[in-house]
């Protein structure tokens, strides 16, 4: 069967799945650190196996069940092979490490991840790699700020806190002109809402353990690149680093990625209703969504992006940080956490000043979970009410 021909939810549903274990329809879990081999002779020239195929050796190199997953989410992002690992950040710690080396340069948005934007400037540097950052916005500044030393264009679209996006094609095109690999952490969008590889980004990174596992119970992180630019990080990196995902979480993976299509709906329906309700607010002085007919990048939204989320942020008007901590422990459906991409709706007060901003800004960053927009709508008149924001 050519899965390529199915949507989505059909694809989760089946692939990797056409022969099922003794008739079982949930796939076991291979909780098995190691592999056994009848001869020496079915041993000899497998040891190290990266091809996800069986016969499987060992666990820290291949496992079964993790290589269902990992065939899943390939296979939604259009790429040839995906490699899960402990977690997001070490899936972009690996992806970062493989294509460096000693006084590279890397260009990146400034917006990115905050412990991304500390390896980058508290890790690396002591192998001599520097960092320029831009905003993102212009294709141009970024392109422009490539110098023969850069190895990498690090992108974030939309881009952490203010979702800013960024152009892609334009990027993507230079920097094969120029040589230069681009990566992209594309957890905000998920392969539903999103496929960088479709315009040439080279490596696709996920924090799998937001929306891909949806159920805020597990750490995992997902690798997608060519099977060319993919194989050296699975004989070097992951292999030697040991830190691929173990089975247990793999396999609650699987079991998140066959409800992603029905939850990213749900996501994008709340996050606009929320977004939108929020933009009417005369206590809100700005909201960043991509989702809003109002976003200032409309028109790269619709030509890259399929959907928008359940991550959103908005600036109080008043920016007295009292008032904004009144707000947020007054909320009653939202709980104050980090991380998000799970079932339950989240919240956490920030203060930022990306690049273009004249100063420090306090922003409430809401993550909208599966709870009705009404409710949550509700809890937020009132947290406003409370706080006197």
């Amino acid at each position: 069967m050519d899965y390529r021909d199915l949507g989505p939810s059909t694809l989760l549903q089946h692939l990797g799945e056409e022969t099922r274990n003794l008739g079982s329809i949930a796939p076991p879990i291979f909780q098995s650190s190691n592999f056994a081999f009848e001869t020496v002779d079915a041993y000899q020239g497998i040891a190290n196996n990266y091809s996800g195929e069986p016969p499987y050796v060992y666990s820290r190199v291949a496992n079964p069940t993790v290589d269902l997953a990992e065939k899943k989410i390939a296979a939604l992002e259009g790429t040839e092979r995906c490699r899960l690992t402990g977690s997001g950040m070490g899936a972009i710690a690996l992806a970062l490490m493989a294509n460096l080396e000693k006084d590279s340069h890397i260009v990146s948005v400034d917006t990115c991840y905050g412990p991304v934007r500390d390896f980058l400037d508290e890790y690396i540097p002591k192998f001599g790699v520097t960092t320029t950052y831009v905003d993102g916005l212009c294709a141009d500044e970024m392109i422009d700020a490539i110098t023969p030393s850069t190895k990498i264009l690090y992108l974030e679209s939309p881009s952490t806190f203010v979702f800013r996006l960024q152009d892609l094609s334009a990027i993507c095109r230079a920097a094969k002109e120029k040589g230069v690999v681009t990566m992209i952490d594309n957890t905000y969008s998920t392969p539903l809402f999103q496929n960088p590889a479709e315009f040439g980004v080279d490596f696709v990174l996920h924090s799998a353990s937001k929306y891909m596992a949806g159920h805020s119970d597990i750490i995992a992180g997902a690798i997608c690149a060519s099977e060319e630019r993919m194989l050296p990080i699975l004989k070097y990196e992951i292999n030697l680093f040991g830190c691929a995902l173990a089975p247990f979480p793999a396999w609650l993976l699987t079991r998140g990625l066959r409800t992603l299509p029905i939850r990213m709906a749900r996501h994008r329906e709340t996050g606009n209703a929320v977004a939108a309700w929020l933009e009417a607010s005369k206590a809100v002085d700005c909201v960043h969504h991509v989702g809003l007919p109002t976003f200032s990048q409309k028109h790269l939204f619709e030509s890259q992006m399929r959907g928008s989320g359940g991550l959103l942020s908005f600036e109080p008007k008043d920016q007295d940080f009292e008032k904004i901590k009144v707000f947020t422990e007054s909320l009653k459906l939202f709980t104050l956490g980090v991380s998000w991409g799970g079932f339950e709706s989240l919240v956490v007060p920030l203060q930022v000043q990306p690049m273009g901003y004249s100063e420090k800004r306090h922003l409430i960053r809401l993550y909208t979970g599966l709870e009705d927009a009404k409710d949550l709508i509700a809890d937020m008149k009132q947290a406003f009410d409370e706080s006197g924001l």
